[in-house]
């Protein structure tokens, strides 16, 4: 998880900083994990639990990433992440932790 060293560590579920680059994982998202979000407490826990299976994910096994353009911030590079040739955000997905993106319904507001 990221501190102060901001070159290989997670940022949340969706959010990596890989060889001194922060990465926007596209095609799913995940909840934030701030308080005042629309989720709560719950949304927080989801959150952390989401950035904990992230970083298990990318400590245990070989991935592949591909990169493309920017987000809509500017400031991060939007990237795919495979392992075993599956996209990390499926996998994700599969496991309750993220939704699709941008098309998927942020069912941990409700």
């Amino acid at each position: 998880m990221c501190g102060r060293d901001r070159y290989n560590c997670v940022v949340d579920g969706d959010t990596i900083w890989l060889d001194g680059r922060n990465l926007r994982l596209a095609s799913f998202d995940t909840p934030e994990p701030h308080d005042g979000i629309c989720g709560g407490h719950a949304e927080v826990k989801l959150a952390k639990q989401a950035s904990r299976r992230l970083l298990e994910l990318l400590n245990t096994n070989p991935f592949i990433v591909d990169t493309f353009g920017l987000d809509n911030t500017g400031e991060r590079t939007l990237a795919t992440i495979r392992i075993a040739g599956r996209d990390v955000g499926d996998i994700m997905i599969e496991e309750g932790l993220a939704r699709r993106w941008p098309d998927g319904v942020e069912w941990w507001c409700s």
